[in-house]
């Protein structure tokens, strides 16, 4: 089975984008100890200090799955829409 590939990008609102970052930043440890974690590096862009990126390699979908149902991502979705403008998931599939 392919290894699955991430990328998500969460663009703050403006004045939001410490609250974000702090919010993004609180992922990493917990989701460390995911199974099937491969690569999990939190991003930020340089020319818009406002989007952050998320670049993360799993396993396999369905260790992506599994994350996604964890507490930690929960707790994101229930703290995040008020500090977000706009977020952008894709999910890809590694060819090579």
């Amino acid at each position: 089975m392919s290894e699955i590939v991430v990328i998500s990008i969460n663009v703050a609102k403006p004045g939001k984008e410490n609250e974000l970052a702090d919010l993004l930043s609180s992922l990493i440890a917990p989701t460390a100890a995911d199974a099937g974690m491969i690569r999990y590096d939190l991003h930020r862009d340089l020319a818009d200090p406002r989007t952050f990126a998320f670049y993360e390699i799993w396993e396999s979908r369905k260790a992506l799955d599994d994350h996604l149902s964890t507490e930690h991502i929960a707790r994101y979705r229930r703290l995040a829409p008020p500090l977000l403008e706009r977020k952008e998931l894709r999910i890809m599939e590694k060819t090579n």
